[in-house]
């Protein structure tokens, strides 16, 4: 595969902390510990990477003292063997995630905040860890009333509030499984993944809102209750006031308060005992599910949070979520540094495209993580966050779900401000992380992600397996991390994940993205390697199809679809569009072709270009490109991809009335 950039010249440099900067880090006093500590002197971001690739054992053990984790037992042994699968990292050590998270420390007295949320429609909420403390040891002891035990399942379908945070940490600290899904995913979409678990008890809120809109689920929960097996109690939250109530239910307000004043204790576990389960998008057949363990969780998130985000005592934490993408699980990681988090449901956009920058402000939140998509919204209707609102004490903002734009880039460094770092990361749900991302001390470049994460051994291989420099390829792993699944759920023999990740590259993880590593240490990630763009033997992955394309104002949202060998079709190149209101197609296919042809090739100028009111997504955001090219060369919908999954449904209609209209 290669990349229209040119490996010899070096993006402009966007972002570069001070020295002053960079010695009030957490990033730097781990690099002066470890001087002290452990005798290593390790003057840069780059050294310190490499050593904690190659001496896994010294790394994440200098991680758990560095952050004081406190283990049971914790053995002698940090990881048995540097294999993939089957690496078994502290074993003999016990721990719980939920401990870590609530015990005492630095910027967790009782009354220091821990949750500040806020609701689309203006309502808001403060945690002191003292009342979060209370109201984990009450949730606790009423799923212990329920019959809760050690390795038992605890479902919830359930907003991005409080409510949802207490039930997650006080499953956690018994040693029950979590598992969630937002609200608005359909019963045959929460069926398909919370079946497979067998939840014990299911936690539901009897609506939600989004977009100046209240939906009541009090339907799906019922339907739900009827297809789980071994569901022996749901607790419902009265999330909306004016939703109707579902009899046979426990209500969440009246346990808590019967248990108020419950005493906080927590089961230690072993390291790798199952803490959640997160799913796979499920576009073709039933999502997977993926078990991630408590130890894993803990050294990771310590690690990604306290930092690589740089976020302790006293900062405050947004990252725009819902409960049924691994970025939640990401953002309560901020418990464990110490850091308040800011928990927002609802619209990104509603009532306004800047109000989470006005949240922002608000409650002065040092990192803003957000998606790329929604950057791209915020560039193209012209907002400018910082000249409208007081973003001083906003140090980085974060972005994911898609590769972010060099228009993006350039938006945040212009319109948000030239001192606040831009961190593009990358990993998935998989590992419940970013692998790829940016350091304090590492500077910003445009349109490239900063660097490997500390402890990833990050790498980009051709299809033989031989590493490449400076040209795209397989996006590998080639060292086993803590927060890489325990195993998969229903998959006793493990060769469901062998198939989902060492396939192609045995013992070695290939991630499904295509990557460009620089010399510099910086990465470009190019879409996923499953969607390549085939054109003339000119390989390139989507997301830089994207990048130009999406940065015409005119364009809403784009998919495109390569044919190629899908099928008995013509192998054409298609790329549909959503349109801005009042864009003229006709005026616009020249600039598209002309911008194309220059900043990628001509052979990547599309066969044709087709107006659709909708881009098919899945509920977490991904657009559905293999699905679709599928549909496309006559599979039937239902065999090329889950509807259920689906973000919304319909938006199938034209792929599957264009497949009927090319082979009837």
């Amino acid at each position: 595969m290669t990349s229209s950039a040119s490996a010899d010249s070096t993006p402009e440099l966007l972002w570069q902390p001070s020295p002053e900067r960079v010695s009030e880090t957490s990033m730097a006093r781990f690099r002066g510990w470890l001087r002290e500590q452990r005798e290593l002197d390790l003057p840069d971001y780059r050294s310190l990477w490499r050593w904690s690739v190659d001496d896994l054992e010294g790394f994440w053990s200098a991680v758990a003292d560095f952050f004081g984790v406190s283990f049971s037992d914790r053995g002698r042994r940090v990881l048995n063997a540097e294999t993939m699968p089957g690496a078994e990292w502290f074993p003999g050590a016990r721990l719980n995630y939920a401990e870590h998270a609530l015990s005492a420390g630095p910027g967790k007295d009782a009354d220091d905040t821990a949750v500040i949320f806020v609701r689309e429609d203006g309502r808001g909420e403060e945690f002191t860890f003292g009342r979060l403390r209370a109201a984990v040891a009450a949730a606790r002891a009423g799923l212990v009333e329920l019959g809760v035990r050690q390795g038992d399942r605890v479902a919830a379908l359930a907003p991005n509030s409080p409510e949802t945070l207490v039930a997650f940490l006080a499953t956690a600290s018994l040693g029950a499984v979590w598992s969630s899904c937002s609200p608005d995913f359909g019963v045959r979409a929460v069926a398909d993944r919370f079946v497979q678990i067998e939840p014990k008890v299911l936690i539901a809120t009897n609506g939600y809102l989004y977009g100046g809109r209240r939906f009541d689920v009090t339907g799906t929960v019922r339907q739900l209750g009827d297809q789980l097996p071994g569901l022996e109690a749901t607790v419902l939250v009265e999330y909306l006031d004016d939703a109707a109530e579902l009899p046979g239910t426990t209500d969440w307000s009246d346990m808590l308060e019967r248990h108020a004043g419950a005493e906080l204790s927590f089961e230690r576990v072993a390291f790798d005992h199952p803490l959640w389960v997160l799913y796979s998008s499920g576009t073709t057949g039933l999502p997977k599910g993926i078990v991630h363990g408590h130890g894993g969780m803990v050294l990771e998130h310590l690690k990604a949070v306290g930092l690589h985000c740089d976020l302790g005592p006293g900062d405050v934490f947004l990252w725009y979520t819902t409960t049924g993408w691994m970025m939640w699980n990401f953002l309560v990681g901020g418990l464990l540094t110490g850091a308040t988090v800011v928990l927002y449901d609802g619209s990104p956009t509603y009532p306004a495209t800047h109000s989470l920058w006005e949240i922002v402000a608000r409650y002065g939140v040092n990192y803003f993580g957000t998606s790329a998509p929604f950057i791209q919204a915020c560039r193209k209707r012209g907002l400018t966050p910082g000249t409208d609102y007081d973003l001083s004490a906003l140090r980085t903002v974060g972005s994911t779900g898609a590769p972010l734009t060099a228009d993006g880039f350039r938006w945040i460094a212009d319109a948000v401000g030239r001192d606040v770092q831009i961190a593009s990361v990358s990993g998935g749900t998989d590992l419940c992380t970013a692998f790829v991302g940016a350091s304090p001390d590492v500077p910003v470049w445009l349109g490239e992600i900063s660097c490997p994460m500390l402890g990833a051994s990050v790498a980009a291989y051709e299809e033989r397996g031989g590493e490449l420099h400076e040209e795209v390829g397989e996006l590998v792993l080639t060292k086993p991390m803590p927060c890489m699944p325990v195993y998969f759920w229903n998959d006793p023999d493990g060769s469901r994940m062998l198939e989902a990740y060492f396939d192609a590259f045995p013992g070695i993880w290939r991630h499904g993205d295509w990557v460009r590593v620089t010399e510099r240490g910086s990465l470009v990630i190019y879409g996923r390697s499953d969607s390549t763009l085939n054109r003339g033997g000119i390989r390139m992955g989507t997301a830089e199809f994207y990048r130009v394309v999406e940065g015409f104002d005119e364009v809403l949202d784009s998919l495109v679809i390569d044919t190629s060998g899908a099928g008995e079709t013509d192998g054409e190149l298609l790329c549909f569009l959503v349109l801005a209101e009042g864009a003229e197609l006709s005026a616009l296919v020249p600039r598209l072709k002309e911008g194309l042809r220059d900043e990628l090739s001509p052979r990547h100028v599309p066969n044709r270009f087709v107006p659709v009111d909708e881009v098919p997504h899945t509920l977490n955001g991904k657009k559905l490109e293999v699905p679709v090219k599928k549909i496309l060369a006559g599979t039937a919908p239902e065999s090329a991809v889950s509807m259920d999954a689906l973000r919304n449904p319909d938006s199938l209609a034209p792929f599957i009335r264009m497949s009927g209209e090319e082979t009837g």
